[in-house]
């Protein structure tokens, strides 16, 4: 074979590659990608559920500050200029939580009981079947002569001087991302309640009390 021709074969030969070659032991190319593929949905899972907690946190805090505002308020025996005492107390308990509770939403109740032994107290009645509540036709004591069982024995208002005082307030929070409302809350809300229970100051009811600060 002729110089030349030598030299034309070695350039028609073909180049092999090994198989393979692009995974070979040690290659880690694309392997981050990988596992991030298979973290990333935890990742944002635990994001999304901080958030969420941490903003059911911040509200519930709100809303028992803004509670003991409002009891703050009702215990002076104060007459607001417009408008009544509970009317006062809701607003004072819309102001605190800033909008984030939907006063249209919330549930607000303000009772008065004789005693704090009585707070949430139900009137008592003789449980005929033992199911640990009371059913129509069963005895019970009316003690508030309404004709009816009362499971709360506290009568709605503010009270009077040295009247005890229940304040409670109630609110489904709405939760805001609906992975997190599949793991907790129900039907995609979070329900909140808070309660504080008070003795009226007191106050001298024809004079009035003087306005409390902040």
């Amino acid at each position: 074979m002729s110089l030349i021709g030598l030299q034309l074969h070695r350039w028609r030969r073909p180049v092999f590659r090994r198989p393979g070659r692009a995974w070979a032991p040690g290659d880690e190319r694309g392997s981050t990608l990988i596992e991030f593929a298979f973290a990333a949905p935890l990742v944002v899972l635990m994001i999304v559920g901080t958030i969420e907690f941490g903003m059911i946190m911040f509200v519930s805090t709100l809303m028992e500050s803004a509670l003991r505002d409002a009891a703050r308020f009702g215990i002076t025996g104060q007459e607001p200029a417009e408008g009544t005492r509970l009317e006062q107390i809701v607003a004072i308990i819309k102001h605190r939580t800033i909008g984030l509770v939907d006063m249209a939403d919330a549930k607000v109740e303000v009772l008065v009981y004789p005693t704090f032994g009585d707070v949430g107290r139900g009137e008592e009645f003789v449980d005929g079947n033992g199911n640990g509540a009371y059913d129509a036709g069963e005895t019970f004591t009316d003690e508030n002569a309404n004709g009816a069982h009362d499971n709360d024995v506290g009568a709605a208002g503010a009270g009077e001087a040295g009247a005890i005082v229940a304040y409670r307030l109630e609110y489904a929070w709405p939760l805001r991302t609906p992975m997190a409302g599949h793991l907790i809350g129900h039907d995609g809300k979070f329900i909140l309640k808070s309660a504080i229970a008070v003795r009226n100051e007191p106050y001298d009811q024809a004079i009035g009390a003087p306005a409390p600060g902040g």
